[in-house]
């Protein structure tokens, strides 16, 4: 049985990008906001979002800087590129069409 948790492991790119396109933040934040904002569902591990930023900065739709955080110590905040925002308008069209999809189905009659 899948969990709430395992949509997070096909939509990260778009949710990360999404909560980028907000205001620049380092991962510790990213992580916060991200299970913030969906009501304590969904949640990323350390394992998966460093790799998966790491990844977005690859692609160029993301850059990092190292800054200081609202407790004075050195962390690497992230951005959303001009290609990125791009690549966030394809991953939310994207998704809108699945979910309409899957809404469709979910909504069918039964017999």
């Amino acid at each position: 049985m899948s969990k709430p948790t395992d949509l997070v492991q096909g939509t990260l790119d778009l949710l990360l990008l999404k909560i980028l396109a907000l205001e620049p933040l380092h991962g510790w934040a990213i992580s916060v906001r991200l299970k913030s904002v969906s009501g304590d569902v969904l949640q990323v591990s350390e394992g998966s979002l460093y790799p998966a930023l790491h990844k977005l900065e690859q692609e160029g739709w993301i850059k990092a800087e190292w800054k200081q955080t609202e407790n004075n110590r050195r962390a690497k905040f992230y951005s959303l590129t001009r290609l990125g925002r791009k690549q966030l308008e394809s991953e939310v069209a994207n998704w809108q069409r699945l979910s309409s999809a899957i809404s469709q189905v979910i909504g069918l009659s039964e017999a």
